[in-house]
């Protein structure tokens, strides 16, 4: 099969295409046709190794020392059982299922930058919704499931008067939309050319951080969600001056404080949303798998809107 192998920790040039050895699903697994995958910070951060210090000794450790142990990597994906093991009884092939690796029986297992993917049965896999297309379903599991998870941890309920900072991401846009879900009243940061596309998603208001400073405002804010990545520190004024918007008992959450759940839970729940159509995927752009290189150097700009989507 044809896969996007990590050669080394580096750059995006790292990222090689080859032909691997197309896996076979054991007694209680599947596997997995991939149409679409996601390139998320996830996979930046393993394959630039961005951690240093005593973070980044664990990480060698943990990933490998001189390139990842899982040369494949990518943890979202979206497509067609193609076989199941003889003891699977969750999915029959022909399934169009969309999901995420992050959250399996063991550990998280990289490798949706492939034609071909094996998981077991119990993984983190939903049948994919009927009214998008497998690009739309690769969309879902990541930002979605980290913002649902941080505005449950942030204690979202329907009078939260919420700021999403960086509402234009992947977390962001889902944060956005998820926050009318549960009733909030949505307050959206973003720059000049995200502030419609913001809107779009259902925001009440949008603040343009490029002339307007949310912090030195008058608002106050029950929930502060900053869904700027820690290498992105340098954008975000709410890690030092969130107090002095948040309400008496407000609370400033951070994408970078815990790992999020992204089990079958929060999947059914965003499926469901999906179907309703009460939710969008947003996706900035789509690659084959062939630009791969293209794909990773465009999210490390830090500039996309939404997802962005590789299809194989």
């Amino acid at each position: 099969m044809k896969a996007a192998v990590c050669t080394k920790y580096g750059p995006p040039e790292v990222l090689q295409i080859k032909e691997v050895e197309t896996p076979v699903p054991k007694a209680k697994e599947v596997r997995i046709r991939i149409r679409a995958t996601t390139v998320t910070g996830s996979d930046i951060l393993v394959r630039g190794f961005m951690l240093t210090g005593w973070m980044g000794l664990l990480g060698r450790l943990a990933l490998g020392i001189t390139r990842p142990r899982d040369p494949i990597l990518g943890f979202i994906l979206a497509g067609e059982i193609e076989s199941v093991g003889r003891d699977v009884k969750r999915f029959k092939v022909g399934d169009a299922v969309f999901g995420t690796t992050l959250k399996t029986p063991m550990r998280p297992r990289p490798g949706t930058y492939a034609e071909y993917k094996c998981l077991p049965e119990d993984s983190a896999l939903l049948a994919m919704p009927a009214n998008i297309t497998f690009e739309q379903a690769a969309a879902i599991p990541y930002g979605s499931a980290i913002a649902l998870h941080f505005l449950r941890k942030g204690g979202i309920r329907a009078d939260t008067n919420l700021l999403v900072y960086g509402a234009s991401g992947a977390v962001g846009t889902a944060a956005v939309q998820l926050g009318r879900h549960f009733g909030a009243r949505v307050t959206g940061v973003c720059s000049t050319g995200n502030l419609e596309l913001v809107k779009s998603l259902g925001a009440h208001a949008v603040i343009d951080y490029t002339s307007e400073d949310v912090t030195a405002g008058k608002a106050r804010f029950d929930l502060v969600l900053d869904s700027v990545p820690s290498v992105k520190a340098e954008r975000s004024a709410l890690r030092e001056r969130c107090h002095k918007i948040l309400s008496p008992n407000g609370r400033h959450v951070d994408i970078d404080d815990g790992r999020p759940d992204m089990g079958v839970a929060s999947l059914t729940l965003l499926q469901g949303l999906v179907e309703a159509g009460k939710f969008r995927p947003v996706i900035d752009k789509v690659y084959p798998l062939e630009h791969i290189v293209q794909a990773h150097r465009h999210v490390e700009t830090g500039h996309k809107r939404g997802n962005v989507i590789v299809t194989l």
